[in-house]
């Protein structure tokens, strides 16, 4: 498998979005394929099991299920489209990834970060991005971001309180320490134009291992 696979991840409000995008414009620019996406989504199967999974009716939703839906969602957008944009040389660049799963149904819904990493496991097979990108910002101004935003998807995960985005939060950090080698601390608390410099540096750098 010839191309790179970046994935993107950080609490509710992060500004991962507009950030990659802008990003991932100036690698076209310079001749790169890139192929944006997201999870949990990114092809029409995926897409339909995120409705579910962001509806706010859904109240009744058990941690268990939730966990079992993102890694389905997973499981057919790698297989679907992840793999072989990668395997035509591609670079993949994925907003959120595995580690969603870890630190939000893992840790902040306490199912254990064990228990969601081996349901995960049998939907990745062990795959993982070469690179991780962690958007490091506070839960509060993550969460003022998204009552500001008037054009941001406020889905269901949104609405839970600033105690559990706060365990979300909690749950990258042990990320952050447990995978040193694979995920780097992005400042999102900066300015957009800043946030985007950072990033497309440390991805210039990941290109120049593969291409």
């Amino acid at each position: 498998m010839s191309g790179l696979f970046i994935t993107i991840e950080g609490p509710d409000g992060a500004g991962k979005t507009t950030v990659t995008q802008r990003v991932a414009e100036r690698l076209l620019n310079e001749g790169f394929e890139v192929v944006m996406t997201r999870e949990p989504g990114g092809i029409p199967i995926a897409e339909q099991i995120r409705e579910v999974l962001h509806d706010t009716k859904n109240t009744a939703m058990d941690s268990r299920t939730e966990a079992l839906l993102y890694a389905a969602a997973r499981r057919q957008h790698l297989m679907e489209k992840v793999r072989p944009a990668l395997e035509q040389g591609k670079v993949v660049i994925c907003d959120r990834f595995v580690d969603s799963s870890l630190a939000y149904q893992g840790y902040a819904r306490g199912l254990g970060v064990d228990e969601v990493w081996s349901i995960n496991q049998f939907a990745i097979e062990g795959f993982l991005p070469v690179r991780t990108y962690f958007f490091d910002i506070t839960p509060e101004e993550g969460l003022r971001r998204i009552e500001a935003s008037a054009i941001r998807e406020v889905n269901r995960l949104d609405e839970e309180g600033l105690a559990f985005h706060q365990k979300v939060y909690e749950g990258y950090q042990k990320l952050l320490e447990k995978f040193p080698e694979r995920i780097v601390r992005i400042d999102a608390g900066k300015s957009i134009p800043e946030v985007e410099e950072e990033m497309y540096t440390h991805i210039r750098q990941d290109l120049n291992m593969v291409y």
